[in-house]
């Protein structure tokens, strides 16, 4: 049965970093795109950053970019975000996902973790 699990989340001060790691398990995710999701209290999910099977692309959200990084190993079936200079706004549960495509709509995604919670004291 494929599974993802999200680890590395947890509580962290404005201005810190830390790293997600997803792993990726009972299939080859290798030829799917892996993106990461987040969902505050209150709010609908949104997306945050994808990266292509091959590591060639990537997508960032716009709130995220030049403070976050997607990166994949596939030979660790593992998917990573780092996070740097944390805001309080990047609080969230933080989701992993596999697509066959590349895409930053979640209903495009097929597989999910259960989530990483991440929050960002200010």
């Amino acid at each position: 049965q494929a599974q993802l699990v999200e680890s590395g989340g947890g509580l962290v001060q404005a201005g810190g970093s830390l790293r997600l790691s997803c792993a990726a398990s009972g299939r080859n995710f290798g030829s799917y795109t892996m993106g990461w999701f987040r969902q505050a209290p209150g709010k609908e999910r949104e997306f945050v950053a994808a990266i292509t099977w091959s590591g060639g692309s990537t997508l960032y959200a716009d709130s995220v970019k030049g403070r976050f990084t997607i990166s994949r190993d596939n030979a660790k079936n593992t998917v990573y975000l780092q996070m740097n200079s944390l805001k309080p706004e990047d609080t969230a549960v933080y989701y992993c996902a596999a697509d066959r495509g590349l895409s930053t709509r979640s209903n495009a995604y097929d597989y999910w973790g259960q989530g990483t919670q991440v929050t960002v004291s200010s």
